[in-house]
């Protein structure tokens, strides 16, 4: 069998589920928004549709308004629960529904710029990793001023690429401060990518799962997954795309597009 042929029976099986919710605090109703000639919603779905490794694309909707703007550009769309808890139980739910699925990947929908070799990345990351239960995507921090962010999620690995913790403090910290630390290769702090792509079974495992006191915290879910003793394989890309989380960044992402 060529190596062609393996890299296909290897991602064969994989599918990219983008949980899409109606509300948002700081930028309302933002996935609809669409200023571009296109809603958020579909620019993320055909950034998605770039990656090569997937079966395709599904939104996972909470409501018919997001359900008929992606039925309407031809996209693939499944209704859930306007309940749910969070984007992983959205997925979950529509993983459900997909018994012949190895991979699910979760791909958030703000991330209207996502690179679809990222996404290919995360699910290379995992198949070849079979001892991990999820894989996500981490990027070189550079700018002491993004490092103290608390809005950017840090993430320290292992020698063998496993997380070994998130927090939206600096990690890891250092006790003596010196700029070249920022420069350094390996790098010595990393972003997370908050891209995921899980074993099918260990995703419907994961949301059965009350939430951990270190993940309340921290208000970051995937340290329910360290918590409970399992293994996050991450891979290290050098950009990330932007998300969109305020309206200056949809301002920011319209004049990109346009111009």
């Amino acid at each position: 069998m060529t190596q062609a042929a393996v890299r296909l029976r290897i991602h064969s099986r994989s599918q990219i589920v983008i949980p899409a919710r109606l509300a948002s605090t700081r930028l309302p109703q933002k996935l609809l928004l669409a200023e571009t000639g296109k809603t958020l919603i579909q620019h993320t779905y055909e950034a998605a549709s770039r990656a090569t490794a997937p079966l395709g694309v599904c939104v996972a909707a909470d409501c018919e308004q997001i359900a008929d703007v992606v039925r309407a550009f031809g996209g693939d769309v499944r209704l859930t629960s306007p309940t749910a808890r969070s984007g992983t139980d959205r997925v979950a739910e529509v993983a459900r529904q997909m018994p012949e699925v190895d991979i699910i990947v979760n791909v958030q929908g703000d991330e209207p710029e996502i690179d679809g070799a990222a996404i290919d990345a995360a699910i290379e990351c995992l198949e070849s990793h079979p001892e991990a239960s999820m894989a996500t995507l981490a990027t070189p921090i550079r700018d002491r001023q993004i490092l103290e962010d608390p809005a950017c999620v840090k993430v320290v690995c292992d020698a063998q690429g496993r997380a070994m913790y998130f927090s939206r403090s600096p990690i890891p910290h250092a006790r003596k401060w010196d700029n070249g630390l920022l420069e350094q290769s390996p790098p010595v702090f990393l972003q997370h990518v908050g891209l995921y792509a899980y074993r099918r079974e260990f995703l419907l495992e994961l949301a059965e799962w009350p939430a951990a006191a270190i993940e309340e915290v921290e208000s970051l879910e995937q340290l329910r997954v360290l918590h409970r003793g399992h293994s996050i394989q991450v891979a290290v890309i050098n950009h990330s795309a932007l998300g969109i989380d305020t309206p200056e960044d949809y301002r920011a992402f319209v004049k990109r597009t346009m111009n």
